[in-house]
C-alpha cells in the first residue's frame, strides 16, 4: 500500500469484521465482552485500562514515523528494548493480574540476551547512516507500549475470561484510534484519506491472524507473565522468519548465519528465564 499508517488501517478494519463475526455466533464471546464493562462499571477495573487497542495503534504510528529514519533493523531492536524493561516491571506489579515476579538478576540477563539475539539477527541489516536519538528513544517508548498492552489484556481478560472478547475489544479501540489519526493526517498534511489504495487479497489474512495473536496473549500473560511471552514471542518471530527464507524465499533472500545465531541466543535467554517447566525439574 506504500503508507503504514494506513496499511494498519486496513489490518485493524479486517481484524475487527473478523472478531466481530466471531462474537457474532458465539453467546459466550458477547457475554464476555458485556462482563468486561460490568467490571467497569462495578469500578472494579479502571476505565483507562480499556485503552489497551490504542497502545497498539500508536505502536504502529510511531513506526511510521521512526522507520523511514532509522530503518527496521535499529527500530526493531530499539523497540524490542522498550518492551523488555517495561515487561520487568509490569510483571514486578502484577499489572496483567497474575502472579508478581521479581526483578531479578536472572530476569535481567534474560531480557538483555534477548535483545542481543534481536541485534545479532538483524546485524547484517543495520545502516548507522540514518541514526537519530530521537527517533531511538521513540521507538523504545513505542515498544514499551507494547509491553504494557499486553499487561492490560492480561486484566481485561481476567473480568472477561473470553479471549476473543479482549480481543474484539482492542480492534474496536485500535481501528477507532487508527481513523482519528489518518483523518487528522489529512486535515494538516497533503495525505488525503480518499487515496486509500489497495494491494493484493492475501493482505487481509494479517487482521485476522492479530485476532488470534491478541485473543492467545491476552491468555498467555496471565500464566507466564508478560516477560516470559515476549521472549517467547521474539524466538517464533525470528524462528518463522527462518522457515520464510527456506520456504517462500525472495530472489534476494539468503538463510543468514547472524538470523540463526540470534535464534539460538533467544533460546538461551527463555532458559535463563527459567520459568518453562522442562527446565525447571
Amino acid at each position: 500500500m506504500g503508507d503504514s499508517l494506513e496499511a494498519a488501517l486496513v489490518s485493524f478494519g479486517t481484524g475487527l469484521i473478523f472478531v466481530s463475526l466471531i462474537s457474532l455466533f458465539r453467546k459466550d464471546v458477547r457475554a464476555g465482552f458485556k462482563d468486561i464493562f460490568k467490571a467497569v462499571f462495578s469500578k472494579q477495573l479502571p476505565i483507562w485500562r480499556l485503552t489497551a487497542g490504542m497502545l497498539g495503534a500508536s505502536f504502529v504510528a510511531m513506526q511510521t514515523y521512526v522507520v523511514p529514519v532509522v530503518g527496521v533493523a535499529l527500530f526493531t531492536v530499539a523497540s524490542l528494548a522498550g518492551q523488555t524493561a517495561i515487561s520487568l516491571w509490569v510483571d514486578h506489579v502484577g499489572l496483567a493480574g497474575g502472579i508478581k515476579s521479581a526483578i531479578s538478576i536472572r530476569r535481567v540477563v534474560a531480557a538483555i540476551i534477548t535483545i542481543g539475539a534481536v541485534i545479532v539477527s538483524a546485524w547484517d541489516r543495520f545502516s548507522m547512516s540514518g541514526f537519530s536519538i530521537i527517533a531511538i528513544t521513540l521507538a523504545v517508548f513505542a515498544g514499551s507500549w507494547v509491553g504494557v498492552q499486553r499487561a492490560l489484556n492480561g486484566q481485561i481478560n481476567s473480568f472477561s475470561e473470553k479471549s476473543f472478547a479482549t480481543s474484539q475489544l482492542n480492534f474496536i479501540t485500535g481501528f477507532t484510534f487508527l481513523t482519528f489519526l489518518l483523518l487528522l493526517r489529512s486535515l494538516f498534511t497533503d495525505h488525503s484519506i480518499l487515496n486509500l489504495t489497495l494491494g493484493p487479497w492475501w493482505m487481509f489474512l494479517g487482521g485476522s491472524i492479530g485476532v488470534f495473536y491478541i485473543a492467545f496473549s491476552a491468555v498467555a500473560v496471565q500464566n507466564v507473565g508478560v516477560l516470559e511471552f515476549t521472549l517467547l514471542s521474539v524466538g517464533g518471530m525470528l524462528f518463522g522468519s527462518l522457515l520464510l527464507d527456506i520456504i517462500v524465499p525472495t530472489g534476494s533472500t539468503h538463510v543468514s548465519p547472524s538470523l540463526i545465531a540470534g535464534i539460538s541466543l533467544t533460546y538461551l535467554g527463555v532458559i535463563v528465564n527459567g520459568k518453562i517447566q522442562l527446565f525447571n525439574k
